[in-house]
């Protein structure tokens, strides 16, 4: 399912927009500011982001600017503000779009549509695919033959990492430091952890691959053979 992330100070705009997309069949997440909508990006798979400029703490620009950063989703900004001057801040700090407020909720789903199909195209250089199964950069989904799965945020960044690099071997210094970043404060045994449970999932869904320990090593990912 796609998830739709609306950050916007005003409850009335989250309420609105959180049940017009909802009934569209998008899974909305909702935060009242910037540092919120950060907190919620670092845990969630979010397909695409719809900012208010003005809030408290973190303006849109600024969030528009961290998004972009950090993510590869597109964002929609929306403004009271509809001076080319506003516009053109916006388009500088990385949105894809521009609603000026009041809109029509219509409108929205529209662009939100529009968008979605301009990033997420199955079969670009970001959709990884290895015999009935594809994993997806661009919509964080893993499909299993019929089945699509969603994994939490770390699980598919390193199933993407081993998926790029088959019948390759990696410490898990090396996992963490791709996975986790240079900064990853916590052991090696993280990697373990992510491991057993992908393991634990794919094991009864797909015979596709196998994550296998490599003794004094770390970790490949083995393709079957076909």
């Amino acid at each position: 399912m796609t998830t739709i992330l609306i950050v916007d100070d005003d409850k009335n705009i989250l309420n609105l927009v959180s049940i017009h997309l909802s009934e569209q069949g998008y899974h909305v997440l909702k935060a009242k500011d910037g540092i919120e909508a950060l907190e919620i990006l670092h845990e969630e798979n979010c397909h695409l982001a719809v900012v208010d400029v003005m809030m408290p703490f973190m303006d849109g620009y600024e969030l528009t600017k961290e998004i972009r950063r950090q993510y590869n989703i597109p964002v929609i900004l929306l403004t009271a503000k509809s001076q080319i001057d506003d516009k053109e801040q916006g388009f500088k700090a990385g949105t894809d779009d521009y609603l000026v407020k009041p809109f029509e909720p219509k409108e929205l789903e529209f662009r939100i549509k529009a968008l979605l199909r301009l990033y997420y195209n199955e079969h670009d250089e970001f959709t990884i695919r290895i015999g009935e199964t594809t994993i997806n950069k661009r919509t964080y989904e893993v499909k299993a033959g019929d089945r699509t799965i969603l994994l939490p945020l770390k699980e598919f960044e390193l199933l993407y990492f081993l998926m790029s690099h088959p019948m390759q071997a990696f410490t898990r210094e090396h996992l963490i430091e791709q996975i986790w970043g240079f900064d990853y404060e916590g052991d090696d045994r993280t990697v373990d952890v992510h491991i057993k449970r992908l393991r634990k999932r794919f094991s009864t869904w797909t015979d596709d691959f196998q994550i296998k320990t490599v003794r004094g090593v770390g970790y490949l990912l083995e393709a079957k053979r076909t």
